[in-house]
């Protein structure tokens, strides 16, 4: 038997037997089970759970933290950010042109623009004191709300028409008047209307060779390397080979590259040459060569495709992926010709070594691991240089045609092993990053359509990965807002799972948004479960942060409202009840951070003395919230950090007008006075 612990119960679940109030809705006590679980007669808080069919939803629940927001930036993030940052050449003009509260950062992509942005916001509101805003915001109806630093990454070129001085100026008076900065960066090739020019500057990146000697210094001071291995590096990064690489790779991120192979070089004595080999083995053109020089051999372009889209993976599960892609590339190139000469010679029953394969194809085993989901070890294959994997997935998946069709029907006739849809998501999303035209996010319905759970994972973590690219937030934003409307489960489970991740993170306010238009269709009840299991793994995502818990309280509130029998009020049921008598998300359940009643009366009095009021009034969590209060109530630390004794005069001035209330303050009361007959309150 098994269960996803985090599954809400419905009005058959284990929570129904202690609502008396509720009884006589949830009295018929019957369930039809076609596939998934059933979650039969409560007895206390112990629950019997029968498997009803093949429960093989097993997929990676890791969770990455997004590097584009809309909303505040986490201090230590903004920090990380600014590690080893070296000034660029404009950095003067930008600190002047922000003088004015207004900076319109012209940049190329990958020149460090960003880093820039953060840099001067930082200088003016510390790193705990800069908000992203929504590249679709149109800044002539923006109004700064706070005295914050305001990044806009990647302007939508629709919008860039109007960002003129009449609004420029309007919004600069706005940002004076709240003690706040606004940040805008612009793609070098978008227009941008000719009287915005005292606004703007053109960035350029910092020289390559600053950059890398700045990593390296950085290194050192976090204890990486010692002042004699530092020593070294620099003389090994102003050496011929190294400023010949680096003036043909200047971008700031093909020099942190640079210093990082320094590092290996002067920590493992390895030779020059391997380093340089390594760097120039990720570019576009080391990628064009070595499918180029392989076009003839399946095996080899199979091999390659699979170390590219499993990052990291065991060396059988490569293996296997590669030995279903094989003929699928063997058929594409149609029959040998009429007259093609016969093999000769006795056949190679055996085949080539793993070892002499992945020589061939520049890639190597990596030191065995110890995996946990399942427990056993791993021997992940990687190439021997650094970005090959993407470069090489970019180059088949962009620019040969069929190639893409290939690697997604192979994908979905390998055999589900733990953590391909995680590696396989977030290299897909990385190479659809490149991609253009109105197929770049229908190619991936499918598997956003499908009944299994890894595969809906796969495609939010690609998604994931995609939102990170300024230019195609919108789109993403668009498509996940059809999908929550669909009348398909399965693709509203994975707007859901996408809100479970750097979508989530990066866009609260809009994820809840996603996640209430989700729950509005009428299902079966064998539909709900999936659902409200994805809604609820996407909701223990989003408290993971405090910045984002006062959102997810609000709505909770609003879907505890809505009503007994929607989809929405059976949710808050599960939730409230969850972190009223334990945790939410309930032990077992995927989550990074635990959530309870008292966390939330902690960090969130206000809202969450609302949920409280608004909770005891609704019978089906009027049991679960008495038991956390009095949880609260008789534990002296709980009481002390939840300012329990304020909580109680705002009840009781609310009682009059709140049913469940009032009678909670009467069955305290009563509980007080009359200890021995607690157990006879009602």
């Amino acid at each position: 038997m098994s269960t996803d612990a985090n599954t809400p119960p419905g009005p058959d679940g284990p929570d129904a037997g202690n609502h008396p109030e509720s009884a006589r809705v949830y009295r018929d006590n019957q369930q039809q089970v076609d596939q998934g679980v059933a979650v039969m007669g409560a007895v206390g808080d112990h629950f019997t759970v029968i498997n009803g069919g093949r429960f093989d939803d097993a997929a990676t629940n890791e969770i990455f933290t997004p590097r584009l927001r809309e909303g505040p930036y986490p201090a230590h993030d903004v920090q990380e950010r600014l590690r080893g940052f070296v000034e660029p050449p404009a950095y003067a003009r930008c600190r002047k042109a922000l003088d004015s509260r207004i900076l319109v950062l012209r940049a190329g992509r990958g020149t460090g623009a960003s880093t820039t942005a953060f840099a001067l916001l930082a200088e003016r509101h510390g790193a705990g004191g800069i908000t992203g805003l929504d590249t679709s915001d149109d800044l002539s109806r923006w109004r700064p709300k706070e005295p914050r630093g305001y990044l806009l990454q990647g302007l939508a070129p629709e919008l860039a028409s109007g960002l003129g001085e009449v609004v420029l100026t309007g919004l600069a008076g706005l940002l004076l008047r709240a003690n706040a900065h606004l940040v805008i960066t612009v793609r070098a090739e978008v227009p941008l209307p000719h009287d915005t020019s005292p606004w703007q500057v053109t960035h350029h990146p910092p020289l390559a060779a600053d950059v890398a000697a700045e990593r390296l210094r950085t290194m050192a001071r976090a204890g990486d390397l010692t002042e004699e291995l530092l020593a070294e590096a620099l003389g090994h990064l102003a050496s011929a080979a190294f400023t010949g690489h680096l003036h043909a790779h200047p971008l700031p991120e093909e020099a942190v590259d640079v210093a990082d192979g320094l590092r290996d070089l002067v920590t493992a004595d390895r030779p020059v040459a391997s380093v340089l080999t390594e760097l120039q083995a990720g570019s576009s053109a080391a990628a064009h060569k070595a499918l180029s020089e392989s076009r003839h051999q399946a095996d080899r372009i199979s091999l390659m495709a699979a170390i590219s889209l499993l990052d990291g993976q065991d060396r059988t599960v490569v293996e296997e992926f590669s030995a279903v892609l094989r003929p699928l590339i063997t058929e594409r190139a149609g029959p040998p010709p009429p007259g093609a000469p016969e093999p000769h010679g006795q056949r190679d029953l055996l085949g080539p070594a793993l070892s002499d394969r992945l020589e061939a194809v520049g890639a190597r085993l990596a030191p065995p691991r110890f995996g946990t989901a399942p427990l056993c070890t791993v021997q992940p294959v990687v190439f021997s240089g650094r970005h090959r994997s993407d470069a090489l997935l970019r180059c088949l998946w962009l620019e040969y045609e069929g190639m893409n069709p290939l690697l997604w029907k192979a994908l979905d006739e390998t055999p589900h092993r733990p953590g391909i849809e995680l590696a396989a998501g977030r290299a897909i999303g990385r190479a659809l990053t490149h991609a253009t035209g109105p197929s770049t996010l229908r190619q991936l319905k499918p598997f956003a359509d499908s009944e299994r759970r890894w595969r809906r994972r796969l495609v939010a973590y690609a998604l994931g990965e995609m939102v990170e690219h300024p230019p195609l937030t919108g789109a993403v934003r668009e498509q996940l807002g059809r999908w929550s409307r669909s009348a398909s489960v399965p693709l509203r489970c994975t707007v859901a799972e996408t809100c479970a991740g750097k979508y989530g993170l990066a866009r609260p306010a809009f994820a809840l948004k996603l996640l209430d238009t989700v729950l509005s269709r009428p299902d079966t009840e064998t539909e709900h479960a999936g659902l409200r299991s994805a809604v609820s793994f996407a909701l223990s995502v989003l408290v993971s942060e405090k910045a984002g818990q006062p959102l997810v309280l609000d709505r909770l509130r609003s879907w505890q409202m809505a009503g007994p029998g929607t989809q929405q009020h059976t949710m808050a049921v599960h939730i409230i009840n969850a972190m009223s008598r334990t945790t939410f998300p309930v032990a077992g359940a995927p989550g990074h951070h635990r959530l309870r009643l008292a966390d939330l009366l902690t960090d969130h009095f206000g809202r969450t003395v609302d949920l409280v009021v608004t909770a005891l009034d609704d019978p089906a969590t009027y049991e679960a919230v008495v038991a956390g209060l009095f949880l609260i109530e008789d534990d002296p630390a709980l009481r002390q950090r939840t300012s329990f004794p304020r909580l109680l005069r705002a009840l009781s001035g609310v009682a009059r007008s709140h049913r469940g209330v009032l009678r909670f303050v009467l069955r305290r009361h009563r509980a007080r006075t009359y200890p021995s007959t607690e157990g006879f309150a009602s």
